[in-house]
């Protein structure tokens, strides 16, 4: 059953100057900018800091003795961004709800559960109660079931399929969002196509490491898996400050509340 493609209005126009909408925008805007700002600090840790610990052993010892670098390097700013991408989505699903009406829908359901899913299989808090219980432990037998229940909480965490699923399923919502901008001239189609690539290539990425691990191993697909990442996460830096400003332009250009 074919669905009617009604084009996205331009900006002046009534559709897109709803003052209902204004304050969302507005949100989405100033969160899109934040999230920028997030994603580009978890770049500096990333490179200030060097590798990461390995172990859950190292993970205990560095957030005993270093709690503030633990917490930056568990990346806790990236949960906030994932966290941001809610009225960041919301807002782009207000401004293109006539580019197509259902696949508008379709893409805000996604984004929500993909949210949901990452922050709910995140294990950074576990990571944290578990090395708070291990500094407490009085006896070896204690400290070594801790860091047994560290070692799973990593790898399922980390390295699990819930983490992987909830990215895929985000940047599957925003892919589509993405797609959407081509049908009218509220975003811009440089836009739309610089979020089709760089939230493309993170789809691509999550595809690798969910077919490629199960049948052949992890480090395949990090040698594929990686450079997508690099390649496409660059390029979403570029893509959610253009995509705020535009939201923010959105806001300012609609009637009064």
């Amino acid at each position: 059953m074919s669905h009617r493609i009604e084009t996205t209005p331009s900006i002046g126009d009534p559709d897109c100057m709803d003052p209902s909408w204004k304050s969302l925008w507005r949100l989405g805007g100033v969160a899109a900018l934040l999230a920028t700002a997030l994603f580009v600090t978890d770049i500096i840790v990333l490179v200030a800091a060097g590798e990461a610990p390995s172990s859950a052993q190292g993970w205990f010892t560095l957030l005993q003795e270093a709690r503030a670098a633990g917490l930056l390097q568990l990346f806790f700013t990236d949960l906030i961004g994932v966290a941001l991408m809610a009225p960041i989505a919301l807002a782009l699903v207000a401004a293109l709800r006539r580019a197509n009406a259902a696949y508008s829908a379709l893409a805000a359901v996604l984004a929500i559960v993909g949210i949901a899913i990452v922050l709910a299989t995140n294990p950074n808090y576990a990571l944290l109660h578990l090395s708070e219980r291990y500094a407490a432990a009085a006896t070896a037998a204690e400290r070594s079931l801790l860091l047994a229940a560290g070692e799973s909480t990593m790898a399922s965490g980390f390295s699990g399929t819930g983490p992987i699923l909830g990215s895929f399923i985000l940047e599957g919502a925003l892919l589509i969002l993405s797609i959407l901008m081509l049908r009218g001239p509220a975003f811009g189609k440089g836009i739309a196509y610089l979020g089709i690539v760089a939230h493309g290539l993170d789809v691509a990425r999550s595809l690798v490491f969910l077919t490629v691990i199960p049948i052949l191993n992890a480090d395949v697909a990090l040698a594929i898996g990686v450079p997508l990442l690099a390649v496409g996460g660059t390029l979403q830096l570029i893509w959610y400050p253009w995509v705020g400003l535009r939201l923010l332009r959105l806001a300012k250009q609609a009637g009064p509340e």
